[in-house]
């Protein structure tokens, strides 16, 4: 029998998951560049473009019901110039058109259809559409057919409609700036207050459904918690916490959380499982431990690091995976959900009646007649119901999951999406440095170090600029702003680890790059993308956080601590610079640039510079009793006064200049600017910063 597909467009040279899943529809797919571009221009067509990536449900829901339907493709290869591109790989296109979506309807999401002139403006555009008229949508061949007739038959409305997006999206990407802003904290209070006013008391969270994960705002609630002592924002984020923890949105089997939750109560999750969710809600977890001692936390951050490890991690090479599909065996969930008699088919009668009680396993399911796992009380409301001790439960309910979890490893696992980008790793890197910091396990560190070095390796241009992606054994795409920054961050938490000095060195050698290839040398700022990228209509500059947290914040993360750390004025004059002309957007929606509004409240304290001299065997007890405490704003730096590359350490961290140990004791240096308090031996110092 023959298996050769009946098509195969150009996708098929390409290495992303995403577009290779198009390779063999019948629509006559380019990828983004030259050839396409050149064609529409050529032969004056409109350029159909659709954005999406390989872990989304409505994506591959689009594709079965019209990209692989003959008739549907014929209509758009007579009529358009057909681009997929891979959100992933391409932010920059995303985040331009996504915008113009936005403003056109009102909504965004993917799939992204959008219809451009050979000039790359956007006149038309949407969402998922279906393949005949439902869910109050027209139909993807009636939205084909009117938009080829109005390209042809209305070519200067077109024209104009297409200038008068553009130029809104000028303005809306790039807004207005305002160089002589004054920072303060009433910009955090304004921030505290606009999360105070939307959040859902009965759940958590903020706002309604859909309830996307709010990792940046927990870190500056946590933030300003930690500089007022508002109990109301610790609670907020104590809540948020634990109702994401126990809902349907978070593994419960296997760790690691779903992209975002469809209703309020974080049951019914989309499924796919993203590695930046998994490495922001980390932090956010981890941090919250710091900062309260409570076992929910960190039991939930080292499930989620474990499951990075096990699932989304080269272990073998190096680097960390983008996605995990919703989907398996064409059904959403289906991987994720299960019956009462499934689990009875698993432990013995009483331990399932516990655990599917537990558990809110029903016969009547909560998902399509399953069962998403959700908590619904803790064990210690449970047991006053049943006839065990909490120990006893625990250690049944632990068990039932061991046995589950086992069972459900049999099941036909969701796609994997294996391409490795820069800037996703840096977070996952920073992540997992914090994780062996705050939890110990040698693990994290091992896998921090790994990926960083394959970073190094595979990941950077001859010419010393990064690349974006690398999967199959090649790496391509200029990096963005994003995987300068999120790297960046990520190595400065890595030297803080370990005190590997190469990696401050290049966190220090990427900021240099950064600020040569992304400020914008007439006004301030960064730009997303660098001097080498090709133009496009608008080179954007934007500060408002999405799912990850904005190119810019992210930089301005790293640089207001390499300031510190390297005594580097210039790098806090960007910073300040930076928030200065981002201060309208801070002002009018500060919770709309959480990760922005940390560095702001970094730069608006007085951060703990400590330095620890003392021998590797010295450090352990030290470095526990600093990450026992949450102390956001600091910087860490050590000098074993002994070690061979003394002089060169003290040469390039002027915090550690002249520092000595206390009888040859590991002895704490706390400094704050530049001025330091008298040396010490006593690990209770922390305490107090």
């Amino acid at each position: 029998m023959d298996e050769t597909p009946k098509h195969t467009n150009r996708l098929i040279d390409e290495t992303s998951p995403y577009l290779l899943q198009h390779a063999h529809n019948p629509v006559d797919w380019y990828p983004w560049g030259e050839e396409a571009l050149q064609r529409a221009r050529s032969e004056d067509k409109p350029i159909l473009l659709s954005i999406g990536y390989s872990a989304c449900h409505w994506c591959h829901v689009m594709e079965r019901e019209s990209f692989e339907n003959e008739q549907i493709a014929k209509l758009m290869n007579d009529n358009f110039i057909n681009i997929k591109v891979d959100r992933e790989e391409r932010p920059d296109l995303d985040e331009i058109y996504m915008s113009a979506v936005q403003a056109m309807t009102g909504s965004g999401g993917w799939p992204m259809t959008m219809f451009l002139t050979p000039d790359l403006k956007p006149f038309h555009g949407g969402t998922y559409f279906p393949p005949t008229d439902r869910y109050g949508r027209p139909g993807f061949p009636r939205i084909l057919t009117s938009v080829a007739e109005t390209y042809q038959e209305k070519r200067s409305e077109v024209a104009d409609h297409a200038e008068e997006i553009t130029k809104h999206l000028q303005s809306r990407i790039n807004p207005e700036q305002q160089a002589d802003a004054e920072l303060s904290v009433d910009l955090l209070d304004k921030a505290f207050q606009q999360y105070q006013s939307r959040f859902d008391e009965r759940h958590g969270g903020f706002g309604q459904a859909p309830k996307f994960p709010p990792g940046m705002g927990l870190s500056l609630l946590l933030r300003y918690w930690k500089r007022t002592g508002n109990a109301e924002a610790l609670r907020m984020v104590e809540f948020t916490l634990e109702k994401m923890a126990n809902g349907g949105m978070y593994d419960q089997l296997g760790g690691g959380f779903h992209r975002y939750s469809v209703d309020e109560i974080w049951l019914v999750p989309h499924f796919e499982k993203m590695l930046y969710d998994n490495s922001l809600l980390t932090v956010s977890y981890l941090e919250a431990y710091q900062a309260t001692g409570k076992d929910l936390y960190q039991r939930i951050a080292r499930e989620t690091l474990d499951y990075v490890l096990r699932e989304m991690y080269d272990s073998q090479n190096g680097g960390f995976y983008s996605t995990q599909d919703a989907d398996s065996e064409g059904e959403e969930g289906k991987f994720f959900v299960w019956t009462p008699d499934e689990v009875a088919a698993i432990l013995p009668p009483e331990q399932t009646k516990i655990f599917c009680d537990f558990y809110d396993i029903t016969e009547g399911g909560n998902f399509e007649h399953k069962n998403i796992l959700h908590v619904r009380m803790t064990t210690e409301q449970f047991v006053q119901m049943i006839d065990l001790s909490e120990s006893e439960l625990i250690g049944l309910l632990e068990d039932g999951k061991a046995k589950l979890f086992t069972e459900r490893e049999k099941r036909i696992k969701p796609g994997l999406d294996d391409k490795i980008l820069t800037s996703w790793n840096g977070l996952m890197i920073r992540s997992m440095a914090l994780g062996y910091q705050i939890l110990g396990d040698d693990r994290y560190l091992q896998a921090a170090n790994k990926s960083a070095d394959f970073i190094h390796q595979q990941l950077s241009q001859e010419n010393g600029l990064l690349w974006h992606t690398h999967r199959a054994g090649k790496s391509h795409l200029n990096a963005y702003l994003e995987d300068y920054a999120y790297l960046i961050c990520g190595l400065i938490e890595l030297y803080q680890t370990s005190f590997d000095l190469r990696w401050l060195k290049e966190a220090d050698r990427l900021s240099q790059i950064m600020i040569d290839q992304f400020w914008d040398v007439t006004e301030g700022g960064l730009f997303f993308t660098g001097n080498q990228h090709e133009a496009l209509i608008i080179r954007s500059k934007s500060a408002y956080d999405g799912a990850t947290p904005s190119g810019t914040s992210m930089a301005l993360h790293a640089l207001v601590r390499l300031a510190i750390l390297l005594d580097r004025p210039d790098y806090r004059q960007k910073v300040e610079q930076t928030l200065r002309l981002n201060y309208r957007q801070l002002d009018m929606a500060p919770s709309g640039s959480a990760q922005m509004m940390c560095s702001l409240d970094f730069l608006l304290d007085t951060p703990s510079e400590i330095a620890i001299v003392g021998r590797p065997d010295q450090l352990p007890p030290v470095l526990q009793a600093l990450h026992n405490n949450f102390i956001p704003n600091k910087v860490v730096a050590w000098l074993n006064p002994g070690g061979t590359a003394t002089k060169t350490v003290e040469e390039y961290l002027p915090l550690l200049t002249a520092k000595t140990p206390i009888d040859r004791q590991a002895t704490i240096y706390i400094c704050q600017n530049y001025a330091c308090q008298q040396p010490t031996i006593d690990l209770s110092v922390f305490n107090n910063l």
